[in-house]
Order: C-alpha cells, then structure tokens, then sequence
C-alpha cells in the first residue's frame, strides 16, 4: 500500500460496556465513569461504546442506578464523540420479544437520550427479526438528522455458515436500510487468515463500512484484527488495557501502537491513551482484591476453539454440573453440546441461543435419555419464537419435545400487537418519566423495585427500613 492510500483504522472504545460487562459482570458504576470523560473525548474514537447489552438490567438490578440518568450524563460530558449501545432486535435489552411499538419508542428514546449509533444483533441473524429496530432508527434519522442503525451478523461456524452465506448476509443488511455492519464474534472463533477472506468476501457484495468485534477468549484476537485491518475492515472494538483482554477485547493502546507508522496509524497520542489507563489501572485492582474479577477470566481458554463454545456459556455448564454433583459429565456434555446445536437448527451460540443449547445438552446427558425433559425455551426455540434458523431443526426431536403443536413461520412480535398502553398502566403509579415505563417494559419486578427505592431516597427515608418494607435491593 502506498503513502497515498492511507486508511487509518477507526476504533470504537469498549471500556465503558463490553470490557467491564465481560471481565465484572456490567458493575461498572457511572460515578466511577464521569471523572475521565472529558479525557476520553479527546482521544478521537469513532465511537464510545457505553450503554446497552448488560448495562440496563445490572444498573437498576446491583447498582440502584436510573440506566437512562447514565446515560443523559455521559451524553452531557462527551462533546465531540459519538456515543454508541448494543441492542437485541426484537428482544430490545430484555430475553423475550417485544412489540414493535415499544421497540419503537426503546429506539427513539435511546437517541433522544444521547445514543448515536445503535448495533442492533439477532441470536438467530433473523433478519425480520432486526427490522423494526432499523425502521425505528431510520424513520429518528430522517426526522432528525441523527441515529446510525448498525446491524451485527452473530458470527459462528457450521456446515450453514460458508463465505457464501455471511456475503449474501451483507448484501441483504444493505438492502434493509442499515448504515453499517458488524461481525459480532462473541466467543473468540474467528481466526486470523479466515478474518482475511471474510472481510475481503463482504467487502465485494457491500459498500457499508464493516466493523470487527471479537473477544479475547480464545487468544487470537489481535492476530485477527491485524488481518482484518490488512484486508480491509473499517472499525475495530477495543478496550483500555486495565479492562482488556481475557473475555474481554484486545487492548486499545496495543492496537494503535501496532499500526503506528503505517497507513493505517490512528494518530491516537499514546501519552493521553497512558492517563486514562492509569485512571482505570487502581480500579481494577480493587476488582481482582475485592472478587469481583476473577483470574479465570483474564486467560486463554482454547475450548473455545476446540468446541465452539463461548467461555460464559462453559462457566454456566461447568456450575450446573457441580450443583448435581455430576461434574464427571463434562465431556460428555461438551460432546452433547453440537448435537443439540445441530437437532435445533445451527443457531449461533450468543445470549440467549447460547444458554437454552447448554442447559438442554446437560439435561440430555444427566437424564440418560435425549430430550426426555425439554426446558421452557428449548420448546419456544423449537416453536418457532425466536425466529427462524439458518438449518432446519430435527424434526424427530420437535415430535417428541413439542407433539402436535403448531409451528410459527414469521415473527412471534406479529402475534403481540401494542403493548406500551397496557405496560404504562401497570405501572404508572411509579412514572417520573416516559422512559421508566421502558424500564418497567425489559425487567418489570427489578424495575419495580428501583422505583421503590428511588421514591424512598426522594422522600429522605432511611433505605435500610425502605428495603425492608418493601422488597427493594439495598445498595
């Protein structure tokens, strides 16, 4: 590449969302946040990352704080960079699908809240299934000349999942209405020479920009991007250091000194990137002293690779197998795991897909007899809820799991109609501001208890006997 064709690549900063929801479970207090924005802001990111995913439920659930308040903070102290949320299509922040009008109004108050750029994923990439987020977006953008629908294809492996098929994924994002792509690679499997043919495949049926997301987990993470960049992508997600790699994202300044000197050097200064991760470096530490960051999340876990499971997915089985005493299943649970994978259609395994394949594979092996008990979302998937696979499911196992029942075609969001009306009723006894019926919407019995504790905190009462009366979490 010559001088003239300098492409220096963009960065989006995971600090404030992913790095701390992967590495201390989204604990991450806004308090903690504000004091270094002002620093961050001058760095020069595409975009901050700061808002979505995990942030919603942990902020009113372990935290006691208003998610949209956050928000509206941090929005005020980054004056000259885009702010950006991770959002799960049909499903919002919340595990169920949502009707289109309170995807709507989730969407609209996001960017009025201060949100730039949405990236909207589907655990199926069910495309009807992400639509009306982008519609949503679309329709605030025309209006008001702000919002950024980005659509992230949940990247994995399988007989479906050829270059063929992520291209064609491409050229159908564009054809939706989307601003941008991302490759969304939640457990760490994309390799780097792979990386190098998939961008360069995208890149040929699409003229959106591509970003890159991927964990460290695997160990391969800088690799990949390295290859990414040489091939062509146009953003890449990273993380401060004190709050990078391990089940994290490879480490910002790492990423901007690699490319120093080339035609894809940032022009980051590695002097301010040096204060802001010493802001968060003593942070840190009080997360490895106090638990909170677990020393087996900061390595290389190779499973990954060699099953195609994500490390919280591994964590999850591991716990449910020491509950039942049963943790000399292990293997034979992994090997269960792409079986059920393959009988339920191939789907990518990201939250929630990840989740409802693991516990059925444990379920299989524990009970001694496959899908002899089903789990509620084991049948939902089946069902037809969540939307439609890449493959198609095993139709002995649907005979047994779900007999006789009728199978859904399009999207479960058809069937619900309009729910703001009824969920604004329910809670208005609470309602500050139309964003807390939103809250309300994605976790009502958490949300509920927020509000309880808000109300007592305004009305000066002692939160310890508020708790007490009223169920709410204490700090």
């Amino acid at each position: 590449m010559s001088e003239i064709e300098k492409k220096p690549i963009k960065i989006t900063e995971t600090v404030l969302r992913d790095a701390h929801q992967s590495l201390i479970a989204t604990r991450m207090p806004t308090d903690l946040m504000l004091p270094i924005i002002e620093k961050m802001d001058k760095v020069g990111y595409h975009s901050v990352e700061c808002w979505g995913g995990a942030t919603f439920d942990a902020s009113l659930r372990f935290l006691k704080e208003d998610p949209w308040d956050r928000l509206r903070k941090l929005r005020d102290g980054f004056k000259n960079t885009k702010l950006q949320m991770l959002f799960r299509g049909q499903n919002i922040l919340g595990y169920r699908p949502y009707a289109d009008d309170v995807v709507d109004a989730f969407v609209e108050k996001s960017i009025a809240n201060g949100i730039d750029i949405i990236r909207i994923f589907d655990c199926l990439n069910y495309m009807p299934n992400l639509q009306e987020a982008v519609n949503a977006t679309n329709k605030i953008k025309a209006r008001e000349g702000r919002g950024h629908a980005q659509v992230a294809l949940s990247y994995t492996l399988g007989d479906a999942y050829t270059l063929e098929y992520w291209a064609g994924m491409a050229k159908q994002i564009e054809e939706m209405g989307a601003d941008s792509i991302c490759i969304k690679d939640m457990a760490g499997l994309l390799l780097p020479y792979k990386a190098t043919e998939l961008i360069k495949a995208m890149k040929e049926n699409t003229k959106l920009p591509i970003q890159l997301h991927t964990h460290y987990t695997s160990g391969v993470a800088s690799m990949t991007y390295l290859k990414a960049v040489e091939a062509g992508v146009d953003v890449i997600d990273t993380a401060m250091s004190p709050f990078a790699m391990g089940t994290s994202q490879p480490a910002t300044e790492v990423m901007v000194e690699t490319f120093r000197g080339t035609p894809y050097d940032t022009g980051f200064d590695q002097d301010l990137l040096a204060e802001i991760a010493d802001y968060f470096a003593p942070y840190r530490d009080e997360c490895l002293k106090s638990g909170l960051l677990s020393p087996k999340v900061l390595g290389v876990n190779i499973k990954t690779l060699l099953y195609q499971v994500p490390g919280g997915m591994l964590s999850n089985m591991v716990s449910q197998l020491k509950e039942q005493n049963a943790e000399d299943k292990y293997r034979d649970v992994l090997e269960e795991i792409p079986r059920v994978r393959k009988d339920l259609g191939e789907p990518p395994l990201v939250t929630p897909s990840s989740q409802i394949v693991g516990t059925q594979a444990v379920f299989n092996v524990l009970m001694g007899e496959r899908y002899k008990m089903a789990t509620k979302e084991t049948k939902a998937i089946l069902r037809g809820e969540y939307g439609q696979t890449v493959k198609p499911m095993n139709q002995e196992v649907i005979d047994k799991v779900i007999p006789g029942e009728k199978r859904l075609t399009g999207r479960y969001a058809d069937q619900l109609g309009s729910e703001m009306d009824k969920l604004e009723n329910e809670m208005k006894e609470w309602k500050q501001q139309d964003e807390d019926v939103l809250s309300y919407a994605l976790f009502p019995q958490v949300a509920t208890d927020f509000f309880k504790y808000r109300q007592a905190q305004q009305e000066k009462v002692d939160p310890a006997v508020a708790d007490k009366e009223n169920g709410a979490y204490p700090i």
